[in-house]
């Protein structure tokens, strides 16, 4: 049976797809606890400005948006050849796998630590590895479920558009249905993870919510745009892999499912 599914071309691209798909995505999760300054980062002075009512705003993102990328291009492609169910079913199974990981990192958090453990990098200037470890890995309830909760009705956004512009576009204009569909989920994401974990769960003012969003949006509309030719790059490695007919085949199946 192992042998049968290892020679299939579009499954084991499947595979390799859902790997990086769901890795990345719980990756992200995890990361993004760490806020850095973008401007500061690339050796520039940081920018202030005032937005909404809100001063002294600069671009300080979660480090997540290092690996989130990489996840819609993910969704794009796996879009583009296993269509929307195989999308979905995707984004159901990396829900399941991140909500498991939060569920193995809050266990893993109140295990009872070892008593040498705790100041075993005192010298590194940690003098409670426990308490370093309960920041890092544990993340709010209301951030865990807005991430969890943005994150699936972003990928059922971009997967609903992306499927609209291709039905009108047929194959051409890779571009306009890929980057079009991201730059529309992800404006979406954008506010409900803010929303709820900072307006439901902290009671943020409208404002701050509103100007927290889009900075954050502007850097995944501006990485949206850079990252378009990768898309071709992947989509050409693919069809090289997988050969014209098999990939016009499953495309075509793609689109109809």
């Amino acid at each position: 049976m192992i042998h049968q599914i290892l020679k299939d071309k579009s499954v084991k691209l499947y595979i390799f797809l859902a790997g990086l798909f769901s890795t990345n995505a719980i990756v992200a999760e995890f990361i993004g606890g760490k806020i850095f300054s973008l401007e500061k980062t690339l050796g520039l002075e940081p920018f202030t400005f005032s937005l909404f009512g809100e001063q002294g705003l600069s671009f300080n993102l979660t480090a997540g948006v290092l690996l989130w990328p990489i996840v819609f291009i993910m969704t794009d492609i796996i879009n583009e050849y296993y269509g929307m169910k195989g999308v979905k079913f995707l984004s159901y199974l990396t829900i399941g796998l991140i909500s498991l990981s939060f569920f193995a990192a809050y266990g893993a958090i109140h295990l009872v630590p070892a008593d040498w453990w705790v100041g075993v990098n005192a010298e590194k200037g940690i003098p409670d590895t426990q308490k370093a470890y309960t920041q890092i890995f544990g993340q709010g309830m209301w951030i865990i479920i807005a991430s969890i909760v943005a994150f699936y009705i972003g990928q059922v956004l971009d997967v609903f558009i992306f499927h609209k512009i291709k039905e009108k576009t047929g194959e051409k204009n890779i571009w306009l249905r890929s980057t079009g569909s991201t730059i529309i989920s992800q404006l979406v994401d954008s506010f409900v993870v803010i929303i709820i974990a900072f307006k439901i769960g902290q009671d943020w003012s409208w404002g701050k919510v509103v100007a927290i969003a889009l900075v954050g949006y502007s850097y995944k509309f501006i990485v949206a745009i850079l990252i378009t030719p990768v898309i071709y790059l992947v989509h050409h490695f693919i069809e090289k892999y997988l050969g014209k007919e098999l990939a016009v085949q499953m495309k075509d199946s793609a689109i109809h499912s």
